[in-house]
């Protein structure tokens, strides 16, 4: 299946502690929680790289006092993340439907047309590119995972495999010309170079296009405890506070934002030159007056954070004790990447869990979770193997999960969903 990063040591990687903010460049940090050391959230495992080292990470959270963007301390170098990427979005039909839906909005907002370009940078295995594709829009991706990038292309997707650069940039607005739109979705939170990829976009817009970026949104992270998007590739967890002013400095400017449901939460950006067309929506002052995400007062919603999430700990590891004591077997569902945080987190292995069942045949079956070595299997064994409880790990698409598999309750079977507040989902 190809290289892992999973065997590479601390000796080999140099990992970054930043000396500041990442956005704006502040020495004035504030601790805000630490998840320990954790491996990385998609470094799985081949079954010969078992008794090799495995690599970690320290996974710290800090928050600029001056801009107050909430980011990682500590940088892994994206070569070591993203060369060997596994993750393919079009292994979910949620996110499916959901990138068929953003492509639909953008040919309508932007009124795309058939000679129009869209760069998708970040564009997995064109999940966003199809469907906007066709609608007769032309579009070009950018995938520094060279196998993905592989996938794209045999599906008749052209697919740059580098990562973003100025020169790149440069290279193809004078193959290509401008793009209307450039798009970049989940992947605004992975760059430690912000500055530098938005002066990359900056120069692939044509000079009355729009950059669109969807990342998770903190005030969703702090409300409704989503601990476990937090992960070596997510370096920064943002709001619309601290994007205003960074925008604003490298002459472009913020015109709408929209909170969308994706990843259990996130917003989608819009930002245009600052002589660009298009008139301030009201999406953007709304999230400007978040009292979530800015975390200001007496009482910051990060200390509310933590302690729910102790709370929730505590809960997660007694009930699965419980039930492992009193001779269940227990399975987990969805090898995601936020996956790898949860049971690190919650301190599951494979102790806990028999298994963990995945839908991705291409890139996950017959692997291993990073840290804990769970083996990751198909889903029929859920119905083969019969166990009694099954742990939405994927929680985030629990619903989906429980009614594709209605036949496990069916059987006797029970589905937990962890988070953001642990249960037992009874029939």
């Amino acid at each position: 299946m190809g290289e892992t990063t999973a065997v590479r040591t601390r000796e080999e990687v140099s990992v970054e502690t930043i000396a500041g903010c990442r956005l704006c460049g502040s020495p004035l940090l504030t601790a805000l929680w630490s998840f320990g050391e954790t491996p990385l959230a998609n470094a799985y495992l081949r079954v010969d790289q078992l008794q090799e080292p495995e690599f970690t990470a320290p996974l710290a959270v800090v928050r600029c006092d001056d801009c107050h963007l909430v980011q990682l301390r500590h940088t892994v170098p994206p070569e070591l993340l993203f060369r060997n990427y596994l993750y393919m979005s079009s292994t979910s039909p949620v996110f499916v439907a959901h990138f068929e839906a953003y492509a639909r909005h953008l040919v309508e907002r932007f009124e795309l047309r058939p000679d129009t370009l869209v760069v998708d940078v970040g564009s997995n295995d064109g999940i966003l590119l199809k469907p906007l594709g066709a609608r007769g829009v032309r579009v070009l991706g950018i995938e520094p995972a060279a196998r993905i990038a592989a996938l794209a292309a045999a599906e008749g997707i052209e697919t740059i495999a580098e990562f973003l650069t100025p020169n790149l940039a440069r290279a193809l607005r004078q193959k290509h010309g401008g793009a209307a739109v450039v798009t970049a979705n989940n992947v605004f939170a992975h760059t430690p170079d912000i500055e530098g990829f938005a002066l990359s976009v900056r120069e692939l817009l044509a000079p009355d296009g729009s950059f669109v970026f969807e990342v998770q949104y903190l005030g969703d992270l702090l409300e409704k405890n989503l601990f476990d998007i937090v992960y070596h590739e997510h370096l920064c967890y943002y709001h619309a506070t601290p994007l205003i002013p960074f925008f604003a400095r490298l002459d472009m400017d913020v015109f709408d934002v929209r909170r969308v449901r994706a990843h259990g939460g996130s917003i989608r950006v819009f930002v245009q030159r600052a002589d660009g067309p298009h008139r301030k929506e009201e999406g953007v002052v709304e999230l400007l007056a978040d009292p979530h995400a800015r975390g200001r007062g007496p009482a910051p919603p990060y200390r509310d954070f933590a302690a729910r999430l102790a709370v929730h700990k505590h809960t997660v590891q007694e009930l699965l004790g419980n039930l492992k004591a009193a001779g269940k077997h227990i399975v987990g569902y969805g090898a995601a990447a936020k996956a790898t945080t949860l049971l690190s987190v919650f301190g599951i292995g494979a102790e806990t869990l028999d298994y963990v069942v995945d839908d991705d045949k291409k890139m996950k079956q017959g692997m291993y979770m990073p840290g804990t070595h769970v083996p990751i299997v198909p889903p029929d064994r859920l119905y083969a193997d019969r166990p009694e409880y099954c742990l939405i790990l994927a929680w985030n698409f629990a619903e989906p999960i429980m009614r594709n598999h209605a036949r496990f309750t069916e059987q006797g079977g029970r589905f937990i969903v962890p988070a953001p507040e642990p249960r037992i989902v009874e029939p």
